[in-house]
């Protein structure tokens, strides 16, 4: 495993351009093992930490959206509970699926950030305009990433690029007066 680097010199001016948060799932909303029961069914472990960060960036004006190579119902039930309309599953060459998406949905490359841990993600992280990862992300992710989180996949990573996703756009302080009592603020 790498230490967590510093985030990039640019990191917060990549930031402010941002309009798009693209996920990976295996590794980075989850902890990257794939569970089976005895009867074949898969199960997956999503942390709440980052279904509330989604939902922040969502309420910043950021879209989010899923790309993963795998195809589950979890993961479809899992984004619809966060209320995210882009999902594609079962599609390997990441960067296919998202160059076929931007065909009806034009979006520029420096305005998508991109969250993944292992070689599949580069297609993607390398051309972007952010790219972020987990903290037990492969080394040649780490060191292709503008910015990497210090928890793992699946415990918190995504809430953390949300969190610095927001403060680098001034909406963090924002955001948290929402859910602070008033005569907090004051303290």
């Amino acid at each position: 495993m790498t230490d967590p680097k510093a985030p990039h010199k640019d990191f917060a001016q990549r930031a402010q351009a941002i309009s798009l948060l693209l996920l990976d799932v295996d590794g980075v909303l989850t902890d990257g093992n794939l569970y089976f029961t005895e009867t074949g069914d898969e199960l997956k472990a999503f942390c709440t930490l980052d279904g509330l960060g989604i939902k922040l960036l969502r309420r910043s004006g950021i879209e989010v959206g899923i790309i993963s190579g795998r195809k589950t119902d979890l993961v479809a039930r899992r984004a619809r509970s966060l209320g995210l309309d882009l999902v594609i599953q079962g599609r390997e060459d990441k960067w296919d699926a998202l160059s076929e998406w931007r065909e009806q949905h034009p979006v520029s490359l420096n305005q998508i950030a991109f969250m993944g841990d292992d070689w599949p993600d580069l297609t993607i992280m390398t051309r972007v305009g952010l790219a972020l990862t987990v903290a037990n992300a492969h080394p040649a992710v780490a060191e292709r990433s503008h910015w990497q989180s210090e928890l793992r996949g699946g415990q918190g990573a995504v809430r953390a690029a949300c969190d610095a996703l927001l403060k680098a756009r001034g909406d963090y302080e924002r955001l948290l007066a929402d859910y602070l009592a008033p005569d907090q603020e004051a303290r």
